[in-house]
């Protein structure tokens, strides 16, 4: 017995090793220029189907949360314009204001040819006024890499930070808005699913954006979230921004030619002209959390500007055109705090130790069926392989569904794809003409003459 699994674990070790060397193989995209699938399913998880497809409706704890947040779009707004929006927001009351705008001159260039936006003086005064009379501002700073930093291509790797001017930010709050995706460069395509809720900045820690605002609503929920102490978290997407224009027409509508819309959103928002004409509900606002940024010129353009790919894109492969704003990702963040609902996920080691247990116990199996049964080994261990594949893929999308767990599970996947290969490799050729010969060489006597 213990010879048997000795050899079950040499061979798992075998699996093991292929895996690393194709791997390192796929890193160089050898393969990819002839493969336009793999092309367009590559930055889709088994877990997005879960969010986008099965997931079940929101909690309740989840439904107040959302109730607790409401999005305004600012869209082109100059700053004189976007002083009034923000005086009128802040008479209504709100707990919170977050903008997710970034007011400076980037890379301190206080001058008006690299900086246009001086010359708008009474613009500026205006909006430094509107901004320093709210009690609970958030404003977006920006996590910036240094020179090595970018020579090095570092992704997602930052060193210093840049604020807004001090103007706006006198009296507010300032947190980063950083997201984290795997774009090269702004205008490149951004996949988000994660995020950092801090970041050590020259030895202080710096808030992303959602969670400032979070901390000043509740920051009891908010500091149990910090205490998860996870370097980066799973977004918990619970809806998007999503516009259905119902034209709702009575007889007395008709004939003054009056219309209204209803707009069906999972997060309470409103657009520009709603606020600048005070088309709303007071209740709305008051002593929420008002998140201000760009939604579109209008609601439903569909700018690609501060817009991000998400797993609630229903376009898996090929993804045509990204489905969330930004502003809409820092709501569905805040959501997620409030309500207490988070993703849970597996560390890589322990992903590791699962798929080497199941990869061992798979040979030890396919061992045993080899000597039994070693006419319907073929068979049975390709039977054995796809079920195997298959029930792993279930588990993803329900352990993500239900659960609020995520686990990707790529390892042990790869390890039931090759065990079977690997195991003829293995106990084909590599035991009996690697493995034996220095064995036999040192134990067999010579021959007498």
């Amino acid at each position: 017995m213990r010879k048997f699994w000795i050899d079950c674990l040499f061979a798992t070790i075998f699996v093991f090793a292929v895996m690393v060397v194709l791997g390192k193989i796929t890193t160089f995209r050898v393969f990819n220029a002839f493969d336009p699938i793999s092309n367009a399913l590559a930055d889709f998880e088994l877990s997005d189907f879960a969010f986008s497809s099965i997931r079940p409706d929101p909690t309740q704890e989840d439904r107040v949360a959302i109730d607790q947040i409401v999005l305004v779009n600012f869209s082109n707004l100059d700053r004189m314009n976007f002083a009034q929006e923000l005086q009128i927001i802040s008479k209504y009351k709100p707990k919170v204001i977050g903008i997710d705008g970034f007011y400076n001159c980037e890379g301190g260039l206080y001058n008006a040819t690299d900086c246009p936006q001086l010359l708008d003086t009474l613009g500026n005064l205006l909006l430094a006024n509107a901004m320093t009379e709210i009690p609970n501002l958030v404003l977006v700073s920006k996590l910036l890499q240094s020179d090595s930093m970018e020579t090095a291509h570092a992704i997602d790797v930052y060193d210093s930070i840049e604020y807004a001017d001090f103007m706006f930010r006198e009296k507010a709050h300032s947190a980063y808005a950083n997201l984290v995706t795997d774009a090269q460069y702004q205008e490149g395509i951004k996949i988000c699913k994660s995020f950092a809720p801090k970041w050590d900045v020259k030895g202080k820690d710096e808030l992303a954006f959602a969670v400032q605002v979070a901390m000043l609503f509740d920051s009891v929920k908010t500091k149990r979230f910090l205490n998860r102490k996870n370097e980066t978290e799973v977004i918990n997407y619970r809806g998007n921004f999503e516009v259905e224009d119902v034209r709702l027409k009575s007889l007395r509508k008709l004939e003054l030619g009056n219309t209204d819309t209803l707009r069906k959103v999972s997060f309470t928002a409103l657009d520009v002209e709603d606020v600048m004409s005070e088309k709303f509900d007071p209740s709305v606002i008051k002593d929420k959390i008002v998140l201000i940024g760009f939604l579109g010129t209008y609601f439903g353009d569909p700018a690609w500007n501060d817009k991000f790919f998400t797993p609630l894109n229903k376009k898996i492969g090929g993804r045509a055109n990204p489905d969330m704003f930004g502003l809409v990702i820092h709501a569905n963040i805040i959501a997620s705090i409030l309500s207490e609902e988070y993703i849970d996920q597996l560390a890589d080691w322990q992903e590791n130790v699962i798929a080497f247990i199941i990869c061992l116990l798979n040979v030890a199996l396919f061992t045993v069926i080899n000597r039994k049964w070693p006419v319907m080994y073929d068979g049975l261990s390709v039977i054995i392989q796809i079920i195997e594949i298959v029930l792993s893929g279930l588990v993803i999308v329900m352990l993500l569904a239900y659960f609020n767990f995520k686990s990707s599970l790529g390892t042990t996947m790869g390890a039931m794809a090759l065990v079977g290969p690997c195991f003829d490799v293995y106990y084909g050729l590599v035991k009996p003409s690697v493995l034996k010969l220095p064995l036999i060489r040192l134990t067999t006597k010579p021959k007498s003459v």
